[in-house]
């Protein structure tokens, strides 16, 4: 991506996740940019969109800006703004559409593209990283951290999961754990092993720490 190009693009999604503390913030989008660049190195695919993608990934997210998940005025706006050529704004905005966990309804990007910022956001939604992400965003949603007896749901629809009210440590279960064995490039796998174990690590201590075992 050209520097003044990616410039524009860091100035634009600073502002608009400025006030954000749900984990969702400016780094995230920077973290997402960076495992995606890095990923990028060993693959086939146009790097241009990648980074334009995996810096807008979440500019549009229903999570964040209210409004209906699938549009993406944001993003497209912002790259006609900034004269990206049609194919492009389509390409990116594809990505950005097939790139959310929605539960048991997984979509896998179509594109090369699209699969190397799908690793990257999950990757940045585990590990020591992901738990600070997850903690926050609970936080920022009034959600309860623990109930030991309400158990995780499996195989949830789009519609249960974006309307969850669960607790966070469900969340491990109901999302993050899965997300190693949802990988598609080979480097993301890798670097999903460690950060999953290390999400394993820290729920065994959690829970000895919550039954006062250590």
């Amino acid at each position: 991506m050209k520097e003044d190009l990616l410039e524009k693009t860091l100035q634009y999604i600073r502002e608009q996740f400025k006030d954000d503390s749900s984990g969702h913030d400016y780094y995230h989008s920077l973290r997402v940019y960076k495992l995606a660049t890095s990923i990028c190195k060993e693959e086939s695919a146009d790097l241009e969109i990648v980074q334009l993608a995996s810096l807008l990934h979440d500019v549009d997210d229903y999570k964040l800006f209210g409004g209906n998940a699938g549009a993406y005025s944001n993003a497209e706006n912002f790259l006609k703004n900034n004269e990206i050529s049609k194919a492009k704004i389509n390409a990116v905005c594809e990505i950005i559409a097939s790139i959310s966990f929605k539960g048991t309804g997984v979509q896998i990007p179509e594109s090369i593209e699209g699969k190397i910022v799908q690793d990257a956001d999950r990757l940045d939604a585990i590990g020591a990283i992901g738990i600070a992400r997850t903690f926050a965003f609970g936080g920022s949603k009034n959600r309860i951290m623990h109930v030991p007896n309400e158990k995780p749901r499996e195989n949830i629809s789009f519609k249960e999961y974006s309307t969850s009210n669960g607790t966070t440590l469900n969340h491990f279960y109901e999302k993050l754990l899965k997300l190693k064995d949802l990988m598609n490039t080979e480097k993301a796998k890798k670097l999903a092993e460690s950060r999953h174990r290390y999400m394993e690590k820290f729920l065994e201590e959690f829970y000895n720490e919550w039954d006062g075992l250590v």
